[in-house]
């Protein structure tokens, strides 16, 4: 019973609602974090290897300052700079690993429009994250307004926002979780809980930018998760390939997550399926919790993967940053 009452209560956490531990709107400041490193494994601490995964670093995130967690998508460099975004709007950069940071960390608010100041702080749920690094801008998914918002470099400022029809079709407690840039300007945003006929999560292919008032109207895809789980995060390996993470809850295991690929068609059709094929696995004994963000990087010829995930502001989850390479 009380494994049960763990899982309702988790369930609740995971709607993105007016909730009181998600902490009110501060101004920008430095940010301390202490990283503590674990192992993959909390039965074979040797383990290194999970499907096409090799472990290279994981740690328990923690900070001082009541506005770090709730980690809902995150950016990472190769030498170890994060850029996590929580689902209350809130940024934090800060470095893990070897080596000096090259910048000071950081945790602040995601910059509003005038307009859109007087909305209460817990309005901006914001779940998906991506970035051009030609020119260093950023986007942003918002849960609840259902909305994506474009920052200049730095986030200085918010350039641009739009909400679409098709977005705002899906269940604002579940809507978009996944928003990868790929390498050659188009977008892909995956709904969490926006069904298509057929159980598909309804995806939407944009031939530009998201936030722009004149870029055309969405293609309709349908992305097929591995059973019992759904999306939390893309990210583009090329302009064909996404990496997406997968969450389910259960009683028996609570939080598990996937690793997935799938593969655009070259002409992408209007409900065409992009099935998923699983990379790995994270379950107990494994570090397991409620992973939310992801990214990639390059070091030398590896590809990185980063995972991530929610704590809830709860003092019974986890900041966990994990570092894995790709094969």
């Amino acid at each position: 019973m009380r494994r049960i009452l763990i899982v309702l209560l988790l369930a609740i956490l995971l709607l993105p609602a007016p909730n009181k531990n998600k902490p009110e709107l501060f101004g920008p400041g430095p940010l301390l974090v202490t990283a503590r490193a674990l192992p993959l494994s909390s039965t074979d601490p040797a383990l290194r290897r999970i499907g096409r995964l090799t472990y290279l670093g994981g740690w328990q995130l923690r900070s001082p300052h009541h506005g770090f967690g709730g980690i809902s998508s995150l950016l990472a460099e190769p030498d170890g700079q994060i850029l996590a975004l929580s689902d209350s709007g809130t940024l934090m950069g800060f470095h893990i690993g070897p080596g000096a940071p090259a910048r000071h960390p950081f945790i602040a608010p995601l910059p509003v429009r005038p307009r859109d100041r007087d909305k209460p702080w817990w309005a901006w749920d914001s779940e998906s994250l991506t970035h051009d690094p030609a020119t260093d801008r950023y986007w942003v998914g918002f849960e609840l307004q259902q909305m994506i918002c474009r920052y200049a470099p730095g986030f200085a400022r918010v350039e641009a926002c739009r909400t679409w029809p098709e977005i705002e079709a899906w269940p604002e407690t579940g809507s978009i979780e996944s928003l990868a840039r790929l390498p050659d300007g188009r977008f892909l945003a995956i709904a969490e809980m926006g069904m298509t006929a057929d159980g598909s999560h309804d995806t939407l292919l944009f031939a530009g930018d998201p936030a722009e008032g004149g870029t055309a109207a969405p293609l309709h895809l349908r992305y097929v998760p591995p059973r019992g789980y759904r999306p939390t995060d893309a990210v583009a390996l090329d302009a064909r390939r996404l990496l997406v993470l997968n969450r389910r809850l259960t009683v028996q295991d609570l939080f598990t997550a996937t690793l997935a690929i799938v593969e655009l068609p070259e002409n992408p059709r209007p409900g065409d399926r992009l099935k998923a094929r699983t990379l790995a696995r994270l379950a107990p004994p494994l570090l397991a919790d409620n992973f939310e963000g992801l990214a990639v990087t390059r070091e030398g010829d590896r590809r990185i993967v980063w995972i991530a995930s929610d704590d809830n502001h709860e003092f019974f989850q986890r900041n966990l940053l994990l570092k894995f390479a790709l094969d």
